[in-house]
């Protein structure tokens, strides 16, 4: 199990901690020092959905003035690769399984499926 992220999101302490309570072991890549692939991107993008993916909440997506340009699908994966602080966290990978944000839910299924 691998999660992505940053190490000060929320979002990704929470999902840590999470994991952590449960005692489940992962791997943790932080954007900032392991910036994934483009491939990975599209990945992510194709499996979850990119109105998922692509965090227009982010200060990273107001300080490039990204809402301006109006981007279209391609666009914004382009933009991800680029600036990996545009993709919503955590992101959570598990075999083909991926999770991307903070679901308590959908994370406690992901772990039982694991355990199967």
């Amino acid at each position: 199990m691998k999660i992505y992220g940053i190490k000060n999101c929320d979002t990704v302490k929470k999902t840590l901690r999470f994991f952590d309570k449960k005692g489940v072991s992962y791997d943790f890549v932080d954007f900032k020092t392991m910036p994934p692939s483009c491939e990975q991107v599209r990945k992510w993008a194709q499996s979850v959905g990119i109105k998922k993916l692509f965090n227009t909440r982010s200060t990273t997506y107001r300080n490039l003035r990204l809402k301006e340009l109006d981007l279209d699908d391609a666009a914004k994966i382009a933009w991800m690769c680029k600036e990996p602080l545009l993709i919503k966290r955590a992101v959570v990978e598990n075999g083909n399984s991926i999770l991307v944000g903070y679901d308590e839910d959908a994370l406690s299924k992901l772990i039982e499926g694991d355990k199967q």
